[in-house]
């Protein structure tokens, strides 16, 4: 048991650093959150709702600056007051927001915040263990080279996550009528508006997919599901 010690505090650690995580997030959520209101938006809501049999899907405004979207731990989803003000400015559409709103969904439907809190445990644990041993052997750069290792193990799962909810999102727009259409013309745009901060980084460091990925695998799927 004494051996297995360190393994468990490092789990034990993770997990705990993972709630206090979500708890700060939630604070931060509640403080500077309000409910959306934008009527175009909230239309094409109400039609993805009726597709999954809901009564209504409830999204918030994160007022924020940058650009994103987000699905909050305890299933809320989230807008940024920066994602709205590039729609008044007529940068984005209501029907490309729709598509990040599926995309958010998604990651509430298949479990995504609990898959995350069970790899970042892990992910604390495989990087004490690997620091523990490459010190022995590198002292100076084996903290280092862990910390690689588990950050492109945190990436790739990462990326996983999102083809999930791309996948997801595509499914949820086509039965509800919008398409996906704005689905993929927003990627085109977020690279633009983020500026593209992937570019020139190694695949295997990127928390998301890029664009061309993600586009290739919507397309893809769409003509599976034609083909079934």
């Amino acid at each position: 048991m004494t051996k297995f010690l360190p393994l468990i505090l490092a789990l034990a650690y993770g997990f705990l650093m993972y709630r206090f995580s979500v708890w700060r997030t939630h604070r931060m959520l509640d403080a500077r959150s309000r409910p959306l209101t934008d009527p175009s938006i909230l239309r094409l809501a109400d039609r993805m709702a009726a597709a999954l049999d809901l009564p209504a899907i409830k999204v918030n405004v994160f007022e924020v600056e940058p650009v994103n979207g987000l699905a909050a731990p305890d299933g809320r989803i989230f807008l940024t007051r920066g994602f709205l003000n590039r729609k008044a400015r007529g940068e984005v559409t209501a029907e490309e927001i729709a598509a990040v709103i599926a995309h958010e969904l998604g990651h509430v439907a298949l479990g995504h915040a609990r898959r995350r809190m069970i790899d970042f445990t892990g992910q604390n644990a495989v990087f004490f263990m690997l620091t523990a041993l490459l010190s022995r052997f590198i002292p100076v750069l084996g903290v280092w080279i862990a910390n690689v290792i588990t950050g492109a193990l945190a990436a790739r799962l990462s990326r996983r996550d999102e083809f999930e909810a791309d996948a997801y999102a595509s499914a949820l727009l086509i039965k509800a009528g919008i398409g996906t259409g704005p689905q993929k013309t927003l990627f085109h745009k977020l690279d633009t508006m983020t500026g593209n901060p992937a570019e020139g980084m190694p695949a295997w460091l990127l928390s998301h997919p890029k664009t061309a990925e993600r586009v290739a695998a919507i397309e893809a799927n769409e003509r599976r599901w034609v083909q079934a």
